[in-house]
């Protein structure tokens, strides 16, 4: 069973810095690409980055370009996200995505969309 669990949130003030991170475990056969969403209560949840299975190519939301940087590492199966210059704006539930291949009872490979369960980012003097 696939689980994605996501860490690092928390209460910062702006200007602060926060590093999330969202490791990936279970019986996986490819990790593709991965990205990470926000969500404030009563709106839709939003893309904030991607990056593409070897890591090669990132896509930031304008909001966030240049203070956040996603980035992974496939040894550990681990995505991360980190966020400088945090305004009270950035203030959501993040979310990290991950498109995984794995083996099915059938014996076939099938890729599918998986999310983890969200932490908490809090930005407010």
């Amino acid at each position: 069973q696939v689980q994605l669990v996501e860490s690092g949130g928390g209460l910062v003030q702006p200007g602060g810095s926060l590093r999330l991170s969202c490791a990936v475990s279970g019986s996986i056969f490819g990790l593709n690409a991965m990205g990470w969403y926000r969500q404030v209560p009563g709106k839709q949840r939003e893309l904030v980055a991607t990056i593409t299975g070897t890591g090669g190519k990132t896509n930031y939301a304008d909001s966030v370009k240049g203070p956040f940087t996603i980035s992974r590492d496939n040894a550990k199966t681990t995505l991360y996200l980190q966020m400088n210059s945090l305004k009270p704006q950035d203030t959501a539930v993040y979310y990290c995505n991950a498109h995984i291949t794995t083996r099915w009872s059938d014996g076939y490979y099938r890729n599918r969309t998986y999310w983890g369960q969200g932490t908490q980012v809090s930005v407010s003097s």
